[in-house]
């Protein structure tokens, strides 16, 4: 079974070039950050005519995530337990919560589509947001992987930050900047500790995943490594194969990430003539 992450930056603008990128590379299911849209709006034609059904949770043109699978999807959950809301100005335990995390099972496997708040700036409250927003979905994993220790568990998608120095292209340019501070680095360290791994890493040690639209930052390599899949200990002992789509951030009007896949060793009702994920 072929999974892949993608922040797609408007799933509207690039419903063609997803899916053509879908197809081509054989994936069985996508998960996608930055939507920009809400249910009724998505292009759900183009991504039938190609086999795949959708699973979404889109609340405006901001934020929102979906699950696109060519097999059967289960157990859809939005928003995961004890995820925080945010809403400028304001405070307390009732804010809203934004469009950021799905779930579905496939195969057996479980997996959430994550869109990480992105943290704006140190001091600002959408960064205590983003600390606070990592600290309760690594306690949800602890639990889950403490009610079921064999669970395949995959959290993917933009977790906006940058857990090394290597996965920026000058860790001085970011000195004082959100992505790549202690405390953030600490919040996804969380999550080694209760019990993932970075599952991509060991097969593609180097590569970027995000470059800014400005100052010519993608042909000049100025980069960002952000997109992350993370498994359980089952769901990484599956992962026979992986790639960052480095290629996806060229031609017309990409994306400013490119999709991160993983190949799991899954027979699935689809795998007559599998190709390679090189």
């Amino acid at each position: 079974m072929r999974v892949a992450t993608w922040n797609v930056n408007s799933v509207r603008a690039r419903a063609g070039r997803v899916v053509d990128w879908l197809v081509r590379e054989d994936v069985d299911v996508v998960g996608l950050q930055e939507i920009k849209c809400k249910p009724e709006q998505f292009p759900y034609e183009a991504f039938r005519e190609a086999g795949y059904e959708v699973e979404l949770h889109g609340l405006s043109q901001w934020n929102g995530v979906a699950f696109a699978s060519r097999l059967p999807m289960d157990d859809v959950e939005v928003t995961f337990p004890g995820q925080p809301g945010f809403l400028k100005g304001q405070e307390g335990p009732d804010q809203p919560k934004e469009a950021r995390a799905i779930g579905v099972t496939v195969e057996g496997v479980r997996m959430w589509s994550l869109y990480v708040p992105n943290g704006r700036e140190l001091g600002d409250p959408h960064y205590a947001y983003k600390l606070d927003w990592l600290a309760e979905l690594a306690d949800r994993t602890r639990g889950w992987l403490e009610e079921s220790p064999d669970l395949p568990l995959a959290l993917m998608g933009d977790w906006n930050v940058a857990p090394l120095d290597a996965d920026v292209w000058d860790v001085a340019v970011f000195e004082g900047h959100t992505h790549v501070s202690e405390p953030e680095r600490a919040a996804f360290a969380e999550f080694e500790r209760v019990g993932l791994r970075d599952v991509v890493r060991p097969l593609v040690p180097e590569g970027y995943t995000y470059w800014d639209y400005k100052q010519l930052r993608f042909p000049r390599d100025e980069g960002m490594r952000i997109d992350f899949v993370m498994g359980s200990p089952t769901f990484a002992d599956l992962v026979t194969a992986a790639a960052i789509h480095r290629e996806e951030r060229k031609g017309d009007a990409p994306s400013d990430h490119v999709p991160v896949v993983v190949d799991l060793e899954l027979e699935t009702e689809l795998d007559d003539d599998r190709p390679m994920i090189f």
